[in-house]
């Protein structure tokens, strides 16, 4: 006879909690599961910050910076979102994409969520042909820090 079929107690990418046969209290773990893909799916964020907001709004989402404190101790890199009165906190994996509302930019994790930043403007130089050149290779080094090209 085979051993049965055990099933982990959350899915592997995003720790969404799973339910079982029999299992009470289903609706906090369908509640807690749905609470999180709110926040993952379309992940969007108001800005960075290390202390939580004072007055949050339901479903406002920060994301946790270094040296976390008050109710985010511990949570460093992760996503906040506030939910039901509570913080909900989701850890990232490689390729999550999150929009940070205050910077209008996209962030893309990869071992640590990158921000690429904008190449440099070119100025000065006798020959414009190497200026471009250095601008178009800014660009596309920038391109590629954002994961519109490939590394």
């Amino acid at each position: 006879m085979t051993d049965p079929i055990t099933f982990p107690s959350a899915t592997p990418r995003f720790a969404l909690p799973l339910l079982f046969s029999g299992q009470s209290q289903k609706e906090f773990y369908v509640n807690e599961a749905h609470a999180l893909a709110d926040a993952l799916l379309h992940a969007a964020c108001e800005g960075e910050a290390t202390d939580p907001p004072a007055s949050p709004s339901d479903g406002e989402a920060w994301l946790i910076g270094t040296g976390a404190s008050g109710e985010w101790v511990g949570e460093d890199g992760k996503l906040a979102s506030f939910q039901a009165g509570n913080w909900l906190f989701a850890a990232p994996n490689d390729g999550m994409r999150l929009f940070d509302r205050s910077t209008s930019q996209m962030l893309l994790y990869s071992g640590g969520w990158q921000r690429p930043a904008a190449p440099a403007a070119p100025n000065g130089g006798a020959t414009i042909d190497a200026e471009a050149r250095a601008a178009i290779s800014d660009l596309i080094t920038a391109l590629i820090s954002a994961g519109v090209f490939p590394a």
